[in-house]
């Protein structure tokens, strides 16, 4: 595999960090709702959220390589742009799956910035059941702390039916469907979602098998993307602190147990980067992926903690303060973290993978 930048990654990637540098750099206390309009119809101007989605939905062509990079300038500066649940997984899996007809449908409004979607998958169950009642489809359930639930416009829903996992997209204003707005440790966008009796015509599912377990590992690679962002920025500015912090008149960055703490976050981070970069490529080249889905993360989700546990102890009472913005990456990272199943789970699933696999 290649693990350097396609030249459209590389642009993508320097047109979304200028963006949002200069975003960052106006907004320096942005609110907790986990979206800014202004900025999500910059990104849309700018060509963004787009460009990494097939033509066939509007796009411009490129795929998950590109996606993975802009989720990484994202996470950088951790903005309040949902690219993650509405390009990365609700809008990459109807251009994907979906009819021309869902495609012309959902897809515009979202490309224009106008609109945004949230993704209920399943986690280690499914939350949600569909039954079917001749034509339509009839859902039951709920699941909490839906990432951007609480302004979505839409939703794309994981539902278990007789004949496996389906998914299914719900406006926000369809009878039956109720959300409410939550507070996590990062921010108010999550929301319960509660489906009551649903009636969905068929035309509101997506009809290919393997649609759910697809949008899953995109979902899965979305978040580590966005990790690496987080925790690479994290990393800078603990070493910058580091260099210009000074006791008994010399950089903290120069005393042992200080370089020996950045090194070790070095190395974290430069896991999460490899092994989502690994995962990225045979997922983008339609390889089996599974063992290093399960790496990548793992990977994500244990540096999560390491490293935004470093930052802030480095930074130490400067790392809290809200006026400072350490603070806004040590809670995306611990967000991110909890939100991920525990790390013994996707080694066991790893291991599970490997013990089925013929030698």
């Amino acid at each position: 595999m290649d693990f350097d930048y396609t030249e459209a990654q590389q642009d993508l990637s320097a047109l979304a960090r200028d963006l949002l540098t200069d975003w960052s750099a106006r907004n320096p206390h942005p609110t907790d709702t986990g979206f800014d309009p202004v900025l999500w119809t910059a990104l849309s101007r700018a060509g963004l959220l787009e460009a990494a989605l097939p033509e066939r939905a509007g796009g411009t062509g490129f795929g998950l390589l590109e996606q993975c990079a802009i989720l990484t300038e994202i996470g950088r500066t951790v903005a309040p742009a949902p690219y993650s649940t509405t390009i990365a997984v609700s809008a990459a899996a109807i251009a994907e799956f979906g009819a021309q007809a869902q495609i012309d449908h959902w897809l515009p409004s979202i490309l224009q910035g106008a609109k945004t979607m949230a993704a209920a998958l399943a986690r280690e169950a499914p939350a949600f059941k569909a039954v079917e009642a001749g034509k339509d489809w009839i859902l039951n359930g709920s699941q909490s702390a839906v990432a951007a639930a609480s302004f979505a416009d839409a939703y794309l829903i994981e539902a278990h039916s007789a004949a496996g996992p389906r998914l299914f997209i719900l406006d926000r204003t369809t009878p039956g469907l109720t959300v409410t707005e939550q507070h996590v440790v990062n921010g108010t966008d999550a929301g319960l979602l509660t489906l009551t009796d649903v009636h969905l015509p068929d035309q509101n599912r997506l009809s290919p098998d393997g649609a759910a377990e697809w949008t899953r590992r995109r979902a899965t690679l979305a978040t580590c993307a966005h990790q690496l962002g987080v925790l690479e920025r994290a990393l800078e500015l603990t070493c910058e602190y580091a260099r210009t912090r000074k006791q008994f008149d010399k950089p903290i960055g120069s005393f042992q147990a200080v370089r020996q703490r950045l090194a070790d976050a070095h190395i974290d981070v430069e896991a999460v980067r490899l092994t989502l970069w690994q995962a990225a490529w045979r997922e983008s080249h339609s390889l089996p992926a599974a063992p290093e889905l399960s790496v990548a993360k793992y990977w994500s989700a244990q540096a999560a903690h390491r490293v935004a546990h470093t930052a802030v102890h480095i930074h130490a009472s400067t790392g809290i303060y809200l006026d400072y913005p350490l603070h806004r990456y040590f809670t995306a990272a611990k967000r991110s973290e909890f939100e991920s199943a525990p790390a013994t789970t996707h080694l066991r699933h790893l291991g599970h993978h490997l013990a089925s696999t013929p030698a």
